[in-house]
Order: C-alpha cells, then sequence, then structure tokens
C-alpha cells in the first residue's frame, strides 16, 4: 500500500539523507561498531547538513519545520542501511523539545547556535542506579546555594545515550523533597555543563546492542549550576518528563518498526542469493510463508506508526497511544527480526551481517523508554481497569 503519511518535500529528504548514509557512514561504519563509538567530528557533519536544526525556530537559524516526520525518515534510513548516527539520536530527538518547551528566550540564544551546528551536544540524564522505570525515586540532589544563585549538584545516573560526548546535559535532579501526598514533587531540570568542576564522565557501558551509541554513566560532586541553567520551574520536573515520554516512545516505536522493516529486505535479499541443495533459500516454501508473514507484520507496524506520527504533529498524541504503539511494535519487531535471522542460518550469528546487530539493537527497545509492562500498565489506566 502507498504510504501517504510523507509528502514530497519528505521524500526529497529522505533522497538526500540516503546518499549522506552511504557516502559518509556505510564505508566507515565497521570501525565505529569495533570502537563502541561513533567519532565526535561526525556531529558536525551532521550540523553542517542541517540534520539538528530542522526543528529549530528560524529566527535561531533553523528550518522551522515543527514536525517529528523527518526524524522519522533518518530512523528509518539509517536502519536499511544497517548503521545509526551514535549517540545523537537523543540531541534533537529528547532534548530539543524540552528546550522548545521551557527554555527562556536568553537561554535559547544561548544554546541553540551550538545545538544547531553541533558544536554543543545535548543529552538527557534521568535514570540512575536503583531507580529504573521508578523516576519519582531519583536521589540526585541539587541543594540551592545560600546566596541563591546557583545549586550544588551530588548524584549519579546511569544508561545515559550520547553520555560520552555531551556538552550539555539536562539533568533530574531532586531540589526539595517529596511530599507525603505527592511524591514526584521536588525534581528539577538542570541544564548542566560537562566542563564543570565534579562532573565526571564514568564508565562507557558495554552494551549487547546499539554499540555505536555511547552509553555512560555520570557522577556528580558539588557540581556548580548557575540557576541561569535551571530548565523551567524549580520542582516541576516530573511533570515535564511526562510530557515529553509520548514523543520519546513514538520514536522508539518507529525505530522498532524501521529495524523489522530492514529484517526483512535483509533476509529477502539474503536468501535469494544462499543456495542450498542446488536451489535459492527463497525458492522453498518455507522461506516464502516466512517471509510473507514477516511483510504482513511490517505492514501492520507501518499502519500503527504512521497514525501514530500524524497525531504527534497535529499535537493529539496520547500518553495511552504512545504506549500502545510501543507495545505492540516493539514486541512484533522481535519476532520479525528473530524469524528473519533464522533464515539466514548461522550467518545470522555473526556481527558481519546487519541481521545480527538488528537483533542485538532491537532487544532494548522492549526496556528503554519504559518498560513493556509499564506500556500495558498506561494503557489499562486508560481502560478505566
Amino acid at each position: 500500500m502507498r504510504r501517504t503519511v510523507f509528502t514530497e518535500e519528505h521524500e526529497d529528504f529522505r533522497s538526500m539523507i540516503r546518499a549522506f548514509i552511504e557516502s559518509e557512514v556505510v564505508p566507515v561504519y565497521d570501525k565505529w561498531f569495533e570502537d563502541g563509538i561513533a567519532p565526535r567530528d561526525f556531529y558536525y557533519k551532521l550540523g553542517e547538513l542541517g540534520i539538528f536544526g530542522i526543528e529549530i525556530p528560524t529566527e535561531y537559524g533553523g528550518a522551522g519545520l515543527d514536525s517529528y516526520k523527518f526524524q522519522a525518515i533518518i530512523t528509518e534510513e539509517c536502519a536499511r542501511a544497517g548503521v545509526s548516527f551514535g549517540g545523537s539520536s537523543v540531541h534533537v530527538g529528547l532534548c530539543l523539545p524540552y528546550l522548545k518547551a521551557l527554555a527562556t528566550e536568553e537561554q535559547k540564544q544561548r544554546w541553540y547556535p551550538g545545538m544547531l551546528s553541533g558544536e554543543t551536544m545535548f543529552a538527557i540524564a534521568m535514570t540512575e542506579p536503583g531507580t529504573g522505570s521508578d523516576l519519582a525515586g531519583i536521589r540526585t540532589t541539587a541543594k540551592p546555594s545560600g546566596d541563591g544563585t546557583h545549586y550544588v549538584l551530588n548524584g549519579s545516573k546511569t544508561f545515559i545515550t550520547g553520555g560520552v560526548h555531551a556538552d550539555r546535559v539536562i539533568v533530574c535532579a531532586r531540589t526539595a523533597p517529596p511530599r507525603e501526598d505527592d511524591r514526584r514533587f521536588g525534581i528539577t531540570l538542570l541544564v548542566v555543563d560537562t566542563k564543570s568542576a565534579g562532573y565526571q564522565v564514568g564508565r562507557k557501558l558495554d552494551k549487547l546492542g546499539l554499540r555505536v551509541s555511547d552509553t555512560a554513566e555520570l557522577n556528580f560532586t558539588d557540581v556548580v549550576v548557575p540557576v541561569e541553567d535551571v530548565l523551567g520551574e524549580v520542582n516541576m520536573g516530573f511533570s515535564y518528563l511526562g510530557q515529553n515520554l509520548p514523543r520519546e516512545r513514538l520514536g522508539i516505536a518507529v525505530g522498532a518498526y524501521a529495524q523489522a522493516k530492514a529484517a526483512v529486505r535483509f533476509a529477502a535479499q539474503y536468501t535469494r542469493d544462499r543456495t542450498v541443495f542446488g536451489k535459492p533459500v527463497a525458492s522453498f516454501q518455507n522461506t516464502k510463508f516466512e517471509l510473507a508473514a514477516c511483510q504482513a507484520d511490517v505492514d501492520a507496524m507501518e499502519a500503527v506508526v504512521d497514525r501514530a506520527m500524524e497525531a504527534h504533529d497535529l499535537d493529539e498524541l496520547t500518553p495511552a497511544d504512545a504506549a500502545s504503539a510501543k507495545l505492540f511494535c516493539t514486541d512484533v519487531a522481535s519476532r520479525v527480526i528473530d524469524r528473519c535471522l533464522q533464515l539466514h542460518g548461522g550467518y545470522g550469528y555473526i556481527n558481519e551481517y546487519p541481521i545480527a546487530r538488528l537483533y542485538a539493537d532491537n532487544r532494548v527497545s522492549r526496556i528503554y523508554g519504559g518498560t513493556s509492562e509499564v506500556m500495558k500498565m498506561i494503557i489499562a489506566k486508560n481502560m478505566g481497569l
């Protein structure tokens, strides 16, 4: 079926991204994979290409296109090629919406130029050791100074995507104790300069998948954060996180769909080329049936993500909608990618083949951005259960 969610402008953008990936990423991606990180100077190339400025308003030098669909195209094209843009996915995908909604005019003037060019890479730090999905349970603290000019940040974070290369990190910290009737109260968002004294990047975590996306532990010891770097209102951070989670979960749903679509492409190509008992693997009925079933699943996922993208751009994507899209797409994608790996036989287990990397990369989609179990809780609550 013809997709109607993308316009000619979107498809022109897709062609540009595909050509960029083929020329700038594919030839060096094996080295990135071996190193476990994309080089820092690659982000300057993304800035030069205009990738970081798509949703930044025109008055700050961006394109001012207030749509998620361009980010979705990048996700789809990276999956198609079996590559990634490293930890930069959170830079505008997750962090920019917070700045657009909460930053003051003075903060936008300071941060947007570097964000657009890639000179100032952003990450967001929510998760802590021992808290996981329970964001209200964070223990990182930011205590106000006596003269009211700054906060003193202490604590640690983990699983921070883009944490190795980040220049600024939106840190969720407790600035006040929780209330008896509201344990979510007291969390504040601070935009921390990673060059600050006491700020330390800990381990770059050795992950099962997403190896090129740098994921780090962060530690804060008496880090001074000027009050000018508070994002939004003090003690209201939890509500801001809730407002932006639907977009994050939409992004994960789109990523799962894109990976599954790519897996079918890789498996179809491999089974046409691979010969067994004198015949292409694709000629066997089992292969045809498996790929047909996988394609039907991909078609269903496409319908879900396209509807969700339209809802997002109309500002109608609810938390339950996003949870449903994430739950469905991540569950189905895991099944599709597993079946496509099986069609590769032993070679499907070798990292030289993109299907193996997809298999490992996809697994975390049912964990980060809220586990599948949390998604079910959100959906059930919306059902009145």
